[in-house]
C-alpha cells in the first residue's frame, strides 16, 4: 500500500468586521449591575455584547452553526434567550457567557421570544406557525399551541392572568388560555399581516401594528370586570372622536354582541393612532414601565409616543372642558348668564400623545429602549449598514430633542467587502468596500486604519507594505499611504469598472484589466511631492493591450513571461508579456471566468467560473487536466496556497473549499458564512485565509498542525449527513394522533436519538447482568462456596454500582429538555423493565421528581399497551401506591422548607429592621428621587 498524501486542516479562528447582523434584534442587557450601558447584538451565529460608552466588544456568546434570529433578556437580567435559524433556543448566562440550556421544538426560524413577568416561562414563536411555552427552571417544554396559519410575529404573556396573546402574518391575533392550552378568542379585525403587538395600561389595552400606517388600540375587559363596567351611564372619556370613527369600518367585524368567547375577556376597538410612516410596522415596543411606546417602519425614523397616566389624562380633559366652556360662552348671546351644558369627548389622542421622532443615519433594523427613573429615555438602534447608534431623550421636556450619545462604527464596514489582501509579513489584512478601506491587525483583529475610498473592487499591498493600491468601480486607481492614512493619488485608469489587479513578480509594477476591453501595464515611480521635500510613490502607464471583450481578471505567471486574461466571452487568453503576442486560448467554460490563479511554479492555471465549475489547465500546451464541479452557485474567488498545488475556492453557496490540483481531490470544506462569499485572501505563508461575505462578516481561518486524512474526512461528512437525515425524518407518532400533528414541545434530533440508545443499552446491560447474577447464585449454591462474581467494566467505571443504579444514572444524565423526546423514540419492549425499575427507585425515595415525570409521560404515550398487558397490572398497582405516598412526602418537605424560609425572613427583617428584595429596592429608588427633588429646590432657591 502506497503512502497517502497528508494535508493539514484549516479551522475557523475568528469572526471580525461585524458589528451586528440584520436578522436578529438588538437588546439592552444588564452587566456588572449597570443598566443602559451594554447591548447584545446578533452577529451571525454568535452574540456580541458591546459597551456603548467605550465602543468595545466585551463578551462573545459562542454559537454553533445556525444564524441568530431573535434575542430576549430575562427579567432578572442574568440570562439571555437566543433563538436560531433552525428553530433551536439556547439560554446563556450573562455572568459566565455559557449556554447550558437548549430547547429544540420548532422546525423553522425563531421569530419571537418573550419571558413572563417572573422569568420562569418563555414563549417562543416561529416561522413554522407554532407557539411553544417552555419551563425555563425545569428546562423542559410545557405545551405547543397550534392555530396560526403563517409565521408568528409576536407572543406576549399577560401579567396578572395566565393568558398568552400572539400575532401572526396570517392577519390574526389569538388569545390563549394557558390553563387549558386552547385558543379562546381570535381577533380578525386586521386586513394585513400583524407585525407588532404590545400591552399597555396594566394589560387593559392592546396596541397592534400592521402593514399600514395605523396603530390600532383595543380595550380589554376581563370577566370579573365586565359586570362592573355595565353601568347605566357610560363613561364619556371612553368615547371615540369622529376622526377615529372614520378609520373603524374595516374593523367592524369585532363590534358584535357578546359571544361565548367573551367569557374570559372582551376586546373592543378603542381607536387608532396614525403613524407618519406609510409603510409597514417593523417593530413595535413599549418600555418596562408601560409609559413610552415606540415603533418604526422600513425607514430611518423611530416614532415615540407617551402613554399618559389617569391623572394626566384628567388634567388634560379639565383643560379641554375649560376651553370648551369659554368658547361656548363667547358663541352664546351676551344677555344669557345661565350655565351652559358642555360635553367633551375623550379621544385616544388624549391618552396616547406623540412625543417626537428619532432620525437615525441609516435604515433601522431593530431597536430597544430603557426609560430610567430620572425620566431619561435611552434608545439603541441596530442599523442596516452594520452600525449601532444610541440616543437619549427627555420625553417630559416641552420640546424634546433626541441627542446621539454614542456610535459603534470602527469595528466594520458599512457595506459588503469586495476585496481582501494580506501584507507580505502576514500581519496586516486589507479589506475594502464601497465606502472605505480598513487595515486590520491579524493577531488582535483590531482595525488600525480607516481610509475613505470609492467603490473598491480589487487591491494589493505595494512591496514594502507602506502603501496600498485600490481599483474602483469607476475605473480609478487610488494610492494610499498607510502611515498617514492619506490618499496620495487618484488616476483615471479605465473607462469602465476596474475589475482586476495583478502585481508583477519582479515587484516593479502591476497590470490592470477593466470593462473598457483593455489591459494596462503600470510601473511604480518616485515623484516630487508638492507638500514635502521628500519624494513620494506614484505610478505611470507604460503599455496598453486592447482586446475584443471586457476583461474580468488578469494574472501574471511567476516567471513574468506570460499574462493570463479572462474575457467576457467565457475564454481565457494567454499572452507573452514582452511582445504582447497571443500564446494560448483556454476555452471550455459555459459562462465567463470570474477568477483564476497560476501556481507558484507556473505549471498550472486554475479558473473559476459562474457556471459553478473549476477547470485546471496546463500552461505549457493549454490542455484541460480536469474539470471539477466545485460549488452549487457561481465560483467567486480562487487562489493557490503559496509553494504548493493546493488552492482555495469561494462560492455564492456560502462555502470555501480546498482542492488538490495534482490529484484533483476535494480536501475540505470551510463552512461558517451565512450568505454569498465575495472574496478571500491566502497569506504569503499559507497559514491563514481570510474571507468576506454578504453577511458583513470577515472570517479568519488558520492552518493547524493536525493532519487531515481524506478517508476520515469523507467518513465525517457521511456521519454529518446521516445525523441531518435522522433529524429530518418524520416525528414518532403517539397513538391517537395523526402523522404530522405533534402536540409535544420537543422534536426529534440526533441528541434525543442518542439518549434513547443510551437508555436501551442500559436496559440491555441490566437484563444481562441480572441473568448473570442469577446464574452466579445457582453456581454458588451448587458448589457450596462463594465463587467470585465477574465484574462488568462499565459498572466498575461508575464506582462498581448495581445494574439498576446504572439505569438510574443514565436517566439522570439525559438533559431535561430532551427527556420526553428520548422516551417517545424508545420502543415499547423496554417499557415493562423500566416500569419495574421505577417501582424500586420510588420505593427507595430517590429522584422522585425525575422518575414521576418519566413515569407519567410513559403512561400517557403507551396507555393502551400498558393497560392491556396483564403482566403489568400488579406493577402499576404498586406504582400507584408508592407514587402517591412518596410524592406527598416530597410535597410536605417542600412546604416545611418554604415555611421555614418565610420564618427566617421575618426574623431577619425584625432584627435588622430592613425589607427584603423588591420592597427594599423600590423604597431606595423612591428615597433617591425625593433627595434629587430637594437638591433641585435648593439650587433653584439659591
Amino acid at each position: 500500500m502506497g503512502l497517502t498524501k497528508q494535508y493539514l486542516r484549516y479551522v475557523a479562528s475568528a469572526v471580525f468586521g461585524l458589528i451586528g447582523s440584520q436578522k436578529g434584534n438588538i437588546v439592552f442587557v444588564t452587566l456588572r449591575g449597570e443598566k443602559g450601558r451594554y447591548v447584545a447584538v446578533p452577529a451571525c451565529e454568535h452574540v456580541f455584547i458591546w459597551d456603548l460608552r467605550k465602543g468595545e466588544k466585551i463578551l462573545i456568546l459562542q454559537g454553533l452553526k445556525q444564524e441568530v434570529t431573535c434575542l430576549c433578556p430575562s427579567p432578572d437580567g442574568l440570562h439571555l434567550a437566543v433563538g436560531y435559524e433552525d428553530g433551536s433556543i439556547r439560554i446563556f448566562s450573562l455572568l459566565s457567557g455559557e449556554g447550558n440550556v437548549t430547547f429544540n421544538g420548532h422546525k423553522a426560524a425563531i421569530t419571537s421570544l418573550k419571558y413572563d413577568q417572573l422569568g420562569g416561562r418563555l414563549a417562543s414563536g416561529s416561522k413554522d406557525t407554532d407557539a411553544i411555552v417552555w419551563d425555563v427552571i425545569n428546562e423542559s417544554g410545557l405545551y405547543r399551541l397550534k392555530g396560526h396559519k403563517d409565521a408568528i410575529t409576536q407572543a406576549l404573556f399577560l401579567r396578572e392572568k395566565n393568558l398568552l396573546v400572539t400575532s401572526g402574518k396570517d392577519t390574526m391575533v389569538k388569545w390563549w388560555d394557558l390553563d387549558t392550552q386552547h385558543c379562546f378568542k381570535t381577533m380578525v379585525g386586521h386586513r394585513t399581516e400583524v407585525w407588532g403587538l404590545v400591552l399597555v395600561s396594566e394589560d387593559k389595552r392592546l396596541i397592534t401594528g400592521a402593514s399600514d400606517s395605523e396603530l390600532r388600540a383595543w380595550d380589554i375587559a376581563y370577566l370579573q370586570e365586565v359586570a362592573d363596567l355595565e353601568e347605566p351611564e357610560p363613561k364619556k372619556s371612553k368615547g371615540t372622536s369622529p376622526e377615529i370613527q372614520d378609520t373603524q369600518p374595516e374593523d367592524g367585524a369585532l363590534e358584535t354582541d357578546e359571544t361565548p368567547e367573551d367569557r374570559i375577556l372582551t376586546c373592543r376597538k378603542a381607536g387608532s393612532i396614525m403613524r407618519e410612516g406609510k409603510d409597514r410596522v417593523v417593530n413595535l415596543a413599549v418600555d418596562r414601565t408601560g409609559r413610552i411606546l415606540a415603533c418604526h417602519g422600513t425607514d430611518s425614523v423611530l416614532e415615540v409616543f407617551c402613554i399618559l397616566s389617569k391623572a394626566e389624562v384628567q388634567k388634560k380633559m379639565d383643560k379641554k372642558m375649560k376651553k370648551a366652556r369659554k368658547k361656548a360662552k363667547l358663541n352664546s348671546s351676551k344677555g344669557e348668564e345661565e350655565d351652559i351644558e358642555v360635553s367633551v369627548e375623550m379621544t385616544l389622542q388624549d391618552e396616547i400623545q406623540r412625543v417626537t421622532n428619532i432620525k437615525t443615519s441609516a435604515k433601522i433594523k431593530s431597536f430597544d429602549f430603557i426609560h430610567s427613573p430620572q425620566g431619561e429615555l435611552k434608545a439603541v438602534f441596530l442599523l442596516q449598514n452594520n452600525l449601532v447608534e444610541s440616543y437619549s431623550l427627555q420625553p417630559s421636556a416641552p420640546a424634546p430633542q433626541p441627542v446621539r450619545t454614542s456610535r459603534i462604527t470602527i469595528g466594520g464596514h458599512r457595506s459588503d467587502v469586495r476585496t481582501l489582501s494580506f501584507s507580505s509579513d502576514n500581519i496586516a489584512v486589507l479589506s475594502a468596500a464601497a465606502e472605505s478601506v480598513k487595515i486590520w491587525n491579524r493577531a488582535t483583529l483590531q482595525c488600525i486604519r480607516t481610509m475613505i475610498c470609492e467603490y473598491a473592487l480589487c487591491s494589493f499591498f505595494v512591496p514594502g507594505d507602506r502603501q496600498v493600491v485600490i481599483g474602483t468601480k469607476t475605473g480609478k486607481l487610488q494610492l494610499y499611504d498607510l502611515a498617514s492614512g492619506n490618499l496620495l493619488e487618484t488616476i483615471d485608469a479605465h473607462d469602465g469598472a476596474l475589475w482586476s489587479l495583478s502585481l508583477s513578480p519582479d515587484q516593479r509594477g502591476f497590470v490592470t484589466g477593466g470593462a473598457d476591453k483593455s489591459v494596462k501595464f503600470w510601473d511604480f515611480e518616485l515623484v516630487k511631492d508638492e507638500n514635502s521635500t521628500q519624494k513620494r510613490l506614484s505610478v505611470k502607464q507604460t503599455r496598453t493591450l486592447q482586446l475584443d471583450e471586457d476583461v474580468l481578471c488578469v494574472r501574471y505567471s511567476p516567471n513574468q513571461k506570460l499574462l493570463a486574461v479572462s474575457l467576457l466571452d467565457c475564454t481565457v487568453k494567454i499572452f507573452y508579456v514582452d511582445t504582447l503576442k497571443f500564446f494560448l486560448s483556454l476555452y471550455g467554460h459555459k459562462l465567463p471566468v470570474i477568477c483564476m490563479d497560476i501556481s507558484y511554479d507556473g505549471a498550472l492555471i486554475a479558473t473559476g467560473s459562474a457556471d459553478r465549475n473549476v477547470k485546471i489547465w496546463g500552461l505549457d500546451f493549454g490542455d484541460c487536466h480536469k474539470s471539477l464541479f466545485a460549488h452549487d452557485d457561481s465560483v467567486m474567488y480562487l487562489q493557490f496556497v503559496p509553494k504548493s498545488h493546493l488552492f482555495f475556492t469561494a462560492g455564492k453557496d456560502h462555502k470555501i473549499k480546498q482542492w488538490d490540483a495534482d490529484k484533483f481531490e476535494h480536501i475540505q470544506t470551510l463552512e461558517g458564512h451565512h450568505q454569498e462569499i465575495w472574496c478571500l485572501a491566502v497569506s504569503p505563508s499559507g497559514d491563514y485565509v481570510v474571507s468576506s461575505s454578504h453577511d458583513k462578516s470577515l472570517r479568519l481561518w488558520e492552518r493547524t498542525r493536525e493532519p487531515l486524512i481524506l478517508e476520515e474526512e469523507r467518513e465525517m461528512q457521511r456521519e454529518a449527513e446521516y445525523e441531518e437525515s435522522v433529524a429530518k425524518e418524520d416525528q414518532p407518532v403517539v397513538p391517537g394522533e395523526t402523522q404530522g400533528d405533534n402536540y409535544f414541545t420537543g422534536k426529534k434530533t440526533i441528541e434525543t436519538v442518542k439518549a434513547a440508545e443510551r437508555i436501551m443499552e442500559a436496559i440491555e446491560l441490566y437484563r444481562e447482568e441480572t441473568a448473570k447474577r442469577k446464574e452466579h447464585k445457582a453456581i454458588c449454591k451448587a458448589a457450596g462456596k462463594e465463587v467470585p462474581l465477574p465484574i462488568n467494566p462499565i459498572l466498575m467505571a461508575y464506582g462498581n454500582i448495581s445494574p439498576s443504579a446504572y439505569v438510574l444514572e443514565i436517566f439522570k444524565g439525559i438533559k431535561s429538555s430532551e427527556l420526553e423526546e428520548s422516551l417517545l423514540v424508545l420502543p415499547f419492549s423496554y417499557v415493562p423493565d423500566i416500569l419495574k425499575l421505577f417501582n424500586e427507585f420510588i420505593q427507595l425515595g430517590s429522584d422522585i421528581e425525575l422518575l414521576c415525570r418519566c413515569l407519567f409521560f410513559l403512561l400517557r404515550i403507551h396507555f393502551g399497551q400498558i393497560t392491556s398487558n396483564q403482566m403489568l397490572v400488579p406493577v402499576i398497582e404498586k406504582l400507584k401506591e408508592t407514587t402517591i405516598s412518596k410524592v406527598s412526602q416530597v410535597r410536605d418537605v417542600i412546604g416545611f422548607n418554604m415555611a421555614g424560609l418565610e420564618y427566617l425572613k421575618r426574623e431577619c427583617e425584625a432584627k435588622s429592621e430592613v425589607m427584603f428584595f423588591a420592597d427594599a429596592t423600590s423604597q431606595l429608588e423612591e428615597k433617591k428621587r425625593k433627595r434629587k427633588k430637594r437638591e433641585k429646590l435648593i439650587l433653584t432657591y439659591t
